[in-house]
């Protein structure tokens, strides 16, 4: 059973996905490359948000 927080990754957890830094995985989310909410003082991305992103860079280079 997937919650909605399952569906919710930390930022540590897309730069390991990613394999990006901290500060570069920020510039993508105040550039509005990469999709991200807030929630109090936390942000989230949304994993389909990082299937979306990798989606558009392939895109982008073929």
């Amino acid at each position: 059973m997937t919650t909605v927080t399952d569906q919710l990754l930390t930022v540590p957890e897309v730069m390991a996905r990613l394999r990006l830094g901290r500060s570069t995985v920020y510039d993508l989310i105040r550039s509005r490359r990469l999709t991200s909410i807030t929630i109090g003082r936390a942000r989230r991305v949304p994993v389909g948000a990082v299937r979306d992103f990798i989606t558009r860079e392939i895109e982008e280079v073929a």
